[in-house]
């Protein structure tokens, strides 16, 4: 069974930093796409960042350029998303997922699993 926990969010101020954890397990991590997706209060849910099976690729939405990080530990199962000057707008619930692919792209529907999510709070 494939489970993907996250961990690491919280109620920080505007220009604050997180970093989110995401643990995989069930699977071989090491040959699959991972990412980051978030969805705000009465919003769509949108990309965040997404990193291929080797780590060499990442890309991240035009919002969050510059601000956050992603990466990955294939030894540990992990996937993080550092989260540097946030912005109240960021607030929201961030999901880690996996692709069965090695690379994937923003689409929600290139990404076969999904965590259950964590809470980011910005305050302004």
């Amino acid at each position: 069974q494939v489970q993907l926990v996250e961990s690491g969010g919280g109620l920080v101020q505007a220009g604050d930093s997180l970093r989110l954890s995401c643990a995989a397990s069930g699977l071989t991590f090491s040959t699959y796409a991972m990412g980051w997706f978030r969805q705000a209060p009465g919003k769509d849910r949108e990309f965040v960042a997404g990193i291929s099976w080797s780590g060499k690729n990442a890309d991240y939405a035009d919002a969050v350029k510059g601000r956050f990080s992603i990466s990955r530990d294939n030894a540990k199962n992990a996937v993080t998303l550092q989260l540097n000057s946030l912005k109240p707008e960021d607030t929201a619930i961030y999901y880690c997922v996996l692709s069965k692919e090695p690379i994937a792209g923003a689409a929600e529907s290139e990404y076969d699993y999904w965590g259950r999510g964590t809470q980011v709070t910005v305050s302004s």
